[in-house]
């Protein structure tokens, strides 16, 4: 299987099954409900978990979560409740919320404050390297001793600048490790520099390396984490003398407008709020027919499309069970095991009537729902009976009436030769 990779500007070859294939994708900030756009690294990695499973690999996938940072403190302290209390409950969302997508967990879902011992290790490590030096309480990585700093990301100059401003530092472009703590952060751990808490890009360095070892395959995370997250945890680790990732894939972001969704611009549509509308075999099938690593569109339309995609794999089988031509398999393995390409998969299993075939494909995805019968419950059933009756009697009025209520419970009713039909719909 290939891969682009971030660093390299190139697709590189995955080693052969069984491998193992080692993933950390980098998780959200816990601070609020999550938006649809932080759903998109945790269903493209839970999906490359599940293909890659199937074609024979041995794999773990780790998919962190940040509990201590500086959104995490500012709005604790705008709710006026302790910064730990606000954490637990926003996990408690996201673990609910991605939950609801029907794909089950990553192996491994780590804390930054379950890795504070690491977290310092990995700094001590760093200031006896000479990588790091201490500035008032606080600990800077020191960028100029790593030379390929901005080879990830293409980076410019005033970007690294900008990234944290401060006095103490020997250079604008450094940044920080560890933070003394400040007088509104209620929250802080023990350290050879004081009291403090990490920065953020220390953490995934730490979680990563102590659950994948200081080498793995795949580090994946959404294109926004370039710079600096991305390009600060590989100088770090590095720094020490590790490889880290072989491949860094950086999936695009979801658009509204034609800019990148995000809380900040305040054009934020939560995941639960679209699982509510649309569902999920429609969220998962909007993630399907977009390229991982480019920029996706999102709006009603496109959400619509996505339902229709879903109706009319249902549809599939309703219908009569066929046979497929040969080959079939092949050519939607090849698309997966060419950049996973989804949407040239998604083409494929539109064009089978396969039913055995198809129910395969879906299981990649976790949307096996789509195959499963449209049984009624007994008063959708009743509802349509009534229907029926209405339009025997000729009460055309009526019959669309009870035809309106079954569509706000979820159900179509398709009328047939000598009957009719129910077909679920949402």
């Amino acid at each position: 299987m290939r891969l682009h990779d971030t660093l390299t500007r190139s697709l590189v070859e995955l080693p052969p099954p069984p491998g193992p294939i080692r993933m950390y994708v980098c998780g959200s900030t816990v601070y609020q409900r999550i938006h649809v756009g932080n759903s998109r690294p945790f269903v493209l990695g839970m999906w490359l978990r599940n293909w890659l499973r199937t074609t024979g690999y041995e794999v773990t996938l780790v998919h962190n979560i940040t509990d201590v940072d500086d959104k995490v403190y500012a709005e604790a302290s705008e709710q006026g409740i302790p910064s730990r209390e606000l954490s637990e409950r926003a996990t408690s969302w996201f673990f609910e919320d991605t939950d609801a997508l029907g794909l089950g967990r990553p192996d491994i879902e780590p804390r930054a404050t379950e890795t504070i011992p690491e977290i310092v290790a990995f700094i001590q490590a760093l200031v006896e390297r000479n990588a790091a030096y201490m500035a008032n309480g606080d600990v800077y990585f020191r960028v100029a001793g790593f030379p390929e700093y901005g080879r990830l990301s293409g980076a410019k100059l005033d970007e690294m600048i900008a990234q944290e401003e401060s006095e103490l530092k020997e250079d604008q472009r450094d940044f920080a490790l560890w933070k003394s703590q400040k007088p509104y952060e209620d929250a802080a751990w023990e350290s050879p520099w004081g009291l403090g808490r990490p920065g953020w890009h220390i953490e995934c360095s730490a979680m990563a390396e102590k659950f994948l070892g200081a080498e793995f395959e795949i580090h994946g995370g959404g294109n926004d984490l370039r710079f600096p997250h991305h390009e600060n945890e590989l100088a770090q680790s590095r720094s020490l003398g590790h490889e880290f990732a072989r491949i860094w894939m950086h999936n695009g972001m979801l658009e509204l407008d034609a800019a990148k969704m995000s809380k900040s611009l305040g054009n934020v549509v939560t995941l639960r709020n679209v699982l509510d509308v649309w569902g999920r075999e429609a969220l998962l099938l909007f993630h399907l027919s977009g390229f991982w690593s480019k920029p996706v569109d999102f709006d009603d339309e496109v959400m619509a499309q996505a339902a229709a995609r879903a109706e009319g794999l249902r549809d599939v089988f309703r219908s009569p069970h066929e046979r497929a031509p040969d080959g079939s398999w092949e050519r939607f393995a090849a698309a997966l095991e060419d950049d996973f390409n989804t949407p040239a998969a998604l083409a494929v299993m539109h064009e089978w009537r396969d039913h055995e075939l198809l129910r395969r494909a879906l299981g990649i995805f976790r949307l096996e729902s789509l195959a499963a019968e449209d049984e009624a419950p007994a008063e959708v059933a009743a509802l349509a009976d009534e229907r029926r009756k209405a339009r025997e009697a000729r009460d055309f009025e009526e019959a669309d009436r009870l035809r309106g209520e079954l569509e706000a419970a979820g159900w179509e009713v398709r009328d047939e030769a000598g009957g009719y039909r129910l077909v679920r719909v949402r």
